[in-house]
């Protein structure tokens, strides 16, 4: 009764039922090959197995036989490839038993399953292994893992492991901090802080991003970190942290913020305690010229004057360098219009190619053009022709008739102090760029039209 039961359960099964002799030659193979490997079982009857079997594997094949039939191990298991039918190769896991002692079988029994899908996943998770190995090895920002472990509603969290970039902008190493809480490795204050953050990305379950200080001993103190959860059966089993080391950044910042606020102190001087003493010698030196005639007099009013005219311009350039943050719609005809009016143009002549709606400063774009108009004209003389227009979906353009300016010379005009007409004082094509860096704008000088010289702004948002 139990013969029969055995064979039709290995003739029903999808596992491959092989015997061997001691030489290795098949004397039984089960149905289920034709289904796995494609041959039909008696094709492989008198055959030898290693026949089949990969080259490289058939070390391994040969020395599982040799352990069955010296009897150092009743079993062995092997994982081979075993040549298919098509000439490709399939993997397979054997479990050889020695069964040469039993008359039934009298040989080396194999059972056999087809196991390609599984290497394939072995081999597609060691890639990724491989590539996320070669991504924390090599990628610039820190990256470290914490285990969070809960009981009770309360949570511990412990360093898993740092990757290289970490290690080396901290000093800190994986050894160091595995299994430890950040309270172990930063102390009281600083862990503490830290595991209110680990503490926020598991309540959020989602990432959070935040700049944290934290000194280490490498000098990094300051970081922009994102936390990240992992979620394993609705519950956050890990954060993964990505940080980066902007303590440059921050230092920069600082001192920026520290020269506007010396610049703003410089620029509030400037406009009170030098303008109003200066209003009252430009006003007494006008009252002496009426009571009384000095050749004197006159080169001292232009002087006030000169002084007045080089205070305004250096607060203009101490203030119009900030971010645009509230921009209007402005008709540039209507802008032309008025800061045409605002300089003395004697003959010269405006022309307006294109009427463009532009978005901006009002008050700082008036500075803009105004200086453009003016410096045309100083270089231009009174009769020069200054054209303003449109470049395709680029940005605008200002140009003149006059002279032009030698392209050696196209970078420095825009220098603090830079110029070339009497009596200037060299800042007006410096807040000319300052305040089209503002609108996030570039500047260059070319060749106009008519040779003379023409301004280019780029990356200009137009609100038409």
């Amino acid at each position: 009764m139990q013969e029969p039961l055995y064979r039709k359960l290995i003739e029903e099964s999808l596992d491959i039922a092989t015997i061997i002799d001691s030489d290795g030659t098949i004397t039984y193979v089960s149905p289920s090959v034709e289904y796995t490997l494609g041959y039909d079982p008696e094709e492989l009857v008198g055959e030898v197995g290693y026949e089949y079997q990969h080259p490289d594997d058939r070390d391994a094949v040969a020395d599982a036989i040799e352990a069955i039939q010296t009897k150092t191990a009743n079993s062995r298991v092997i994982e081979t490839r075993f040549r298919h039918a098509d000439g490709s190769w399939r993997w397979v896991e054997s479990t050889l038993q020695n069964r040469l002692d039993d008359s039934d079988i009298d040989g080396i029994l194999v059972n056999s399953r087809d196991i390609s899908q599984r290497k394939r996943r072995e081999h597609q998770h060691q890639a990724l292994a491989e590539e996320y190995k070669t991504l924390l090895e090599n990628v610039d920002d820190s990256i470290f893992f914490i285990n969070v472990e809960s009981a009770d509603g309360e949570y511990v969290f412990r360093f898993e492991r740092l990757n290289r970039a970490y290690e080396e902008q901290t000093g800190i190493t994986t050894d160091e901090v595995r299994g430890e809480t950040p309270i172990d490795v930063f102390g009281e204050e600083l862990g503490a802080d830290l595991q209110a953050n680990y503490y926020r990305c598991v309540q959020a379950r989602e990432p959070i991003s935040y700049e944290e200080e934290l000194p280490v001993e490498t000098g990094a103190r300051f970081w922009q970190t994102i936390l990240t959860p992992v979620i394993t059966n609705g519950e956050v089993t890990k954060i993964i942290g990505i940080t980066r080391n902007i303590t440059e950044r921050v230092k920069r910042e600082r001192q920026l913020r520290n020269q506007k606020e010396q610049l703003d102190e410089f620029a509030s001087v400037v406009s009170h305690d030098l303008r109003n003493p200066l209003n009252v010698a430009q006003a007494r030196a006008e009252l002496l010229a009426i009571e009384c005639e000095s050749e004197h007099l006159q080169p001292i009013i232009e002087s006030l004057d000169r002084m007045e005219e080089i205070v305004s311009d250096t607060l203009t350039l101490a203030r119009q360098g900030q971010a645009v943050s509230d921009a209007e719609s402005i008709a540039v005809v209507n802008l032309i219009g008025k800061c045409w009016k605002n300089v003395r143009t004697d003959e010269a002549t405006i022309e307006i190619a294109d009427e463009v709606t532009i978005r901006g400063d009002r008050s700082r774009l008036q500075h803009v053009f105004e200086n453009l108009f003016r410096n045309a004209l100083e270089h231009g003389g009174a009769d020069v022709t200054v054209r303003v227009g449109r470049i395709d979906d680029r940005g605008i353009y200002i140009e003149d008739t006059g002279p032009g300016i030698p392209a050696d010379a196209r970078e420095t005009v825009f220098e603090p102090g830079h110029t070339s007409a009497s009596g200037g004082t060299g800042f007006g094509l410096t807040i000319v760029k300052r305040i089209a860096e503002a609108h996030g704008w570039q500047v260059e000088v070319v060749d106009g039209t008519d040779g003379g010289a023409r301004f280019e702004f780029t990356d200009v948002e137009f609100a038409d």
